[in-house]
């Protein structure tokens, strides 16, 4: 009995090796392609940002928990004014709601989201330059979304299934409503994901993710 269970291990490694292999060389051959084809993509939006506001930083950077708890700056098109959570803290009744809300606040009431960051994200846009972290090897293609430590405590128990997998720019939850769907809802969507992760089901939330964005549901 040992023999065999030592025989199904090893095969399941194996498959798993394989599978990662394969992974890591789509997430290396989609970044590479998407950052030279939308490079003027990526040149317009930075050209808009500074004639709205020259001395803000094109990019976001916020540190983000990753797989197996490492932590890495997640960037993306700033969408939101210079010093923005400083701002947002200074509101306590307003940062009271962000938390209360899943770490989120409707679009109208935010006071951080600039004219053009509202467009960026509507449209996914301002996602665009997490690319660099998929080709660094910080995030995938698809995976869980990558949380800011405040939000682990929402995992409870199931903390370590969720950061055995790499984050992703799309995911389950994105499919599955993105930010229309908080917690606890979302813990069971990325879990989902990680216990039933294959090629097969990334190619469909890819497919899927596509279909969202040009119909801009759920994103704010």
């Amino acid at each position: 009995m040992e023999s065999a269970l030592g025989s199904q291990l090893k095969a399941k490694t194996e498959t798993w090796t394989v599978r990662s292999f394969v992974k890591r060389t789509i997430d290396i051959a989609g970044a590479l392609i998407g950052l030279l084809l939308l490079s003027p993509v990526f040149l317009t939006i930075a050209t808009l940002m500074k004639a709205q506001e020259p001395t803000g930083p094109i990019f976001f950077r916020q540190i983000r928990v990753g797989k197996n708890m490492h932590t890495f700056k997640m960037i993306k098109f700033r969408s939101m004014v210079v010093n923005a959570e400083e701002r947002l803290r200074m509101d306590v009744g307003l940062y009271r709601k962000y938390i209360e809300n899943n770490y989120k606040l409707e679009p109208e009431e935010d006071p951080r989201i600039t004219r053009l960051g509202r467009f960026l994200r509507k449209s996914s846009l301002d996602e665009l330059p997490q690319l660099w972290n998929v080709l660094r090897g910080e995030m995938s293609l698809v995976g869980p979304r990558p949380v800011v430590r405040e939000e682990l405590r929402e995992y409870g128990d199931r903390l370590m299934d969720f950061l055995s997998v790499k984050p992703g720019i799309t995911g389950y939850w994105q499919i599955s409503g993105r930010s229309d769907v908080g917690y606890p809802e979302r813990v069971d969507l990325e879990l989902y994901y990680a216990f039933n992760q294959s090629l097969r089901l990334d190619l469909k939330i890819i497919v899927l993710t596509i279909w969202h964005v040009l119909r801009r549901k759920g994103a704010y």
